[in-house]
């Protein structure tokens, strides 16, 4: 099976892509880690969005906070689908400025978008990317969902 790379612009973002990892791990997904800085390593970035698929990684997760060009920047580069982590960040608007950028993108460079600070479900979303051609991570997938709902009965029941 394929496995994720998940990307983050700074060690800052780290508490927020953690996330993505934690779920994935729980499906039993490999994936990877690093730190790819649109800015401050555009060279390092051109070369991961360039050959990742060389390293069987099927699904790029890209977290970013400000400007937020890393998800962008890798789509571009890469015909591995993206998905977009906007983060909330110290240099942030908010969040909004980083959502925009990820968001809209020009037509033919698209990335999916999560959620401000959404690492969990661009996480399970690169995963129902894999399960397309997996029946097992199809299987454990309908099983996260039904515990999901599980929870919600169990909770409602407690009221």
């Amino acid at each position: 099976m394929s496995k994720v790379g998940i990307i983050m612009g700074s060690k800052s973002d780290y508490p927020v892509m953690e996330e993505a990892a934690k779920v994935l791990k729980e499906l039993g997904v490999d994936y990877e880690l690093n730190i790819v800085s649109a800015h401050r390593t555009p060279n390092k970035m051109m070369e991961y969005s360039k050959n990742a698929h060389k390293k069987n990684i099927g699904v790029i997760i890209a977290g970013a906070g400000g400007a937020a060009h890393l998800p962008g920047m890798v789509a571009s580069n890469s015909h591995l689908p993206v998905i977009g982590v906007p983060i909330k960040s110290r240099n942030s608007i908010d969040g909004w400025d980083s959502v925009l950028s990820i968001l809209q993108m020009p037509g033919g460079v698209p990335v999916a978008t999560v959620a401000l600070d959404g690492a969990k479900n661009a996480g399970i979303l690169a995963a129902q990317i894999l399960a397309i051609s997996n029946p097992n991570l199809s299987e454990k997938l309908k099983k996260f969902k039904s515990d999901l709902a599980d929870k919600v009965v169990k909770d409602d029941s407690t009221l």
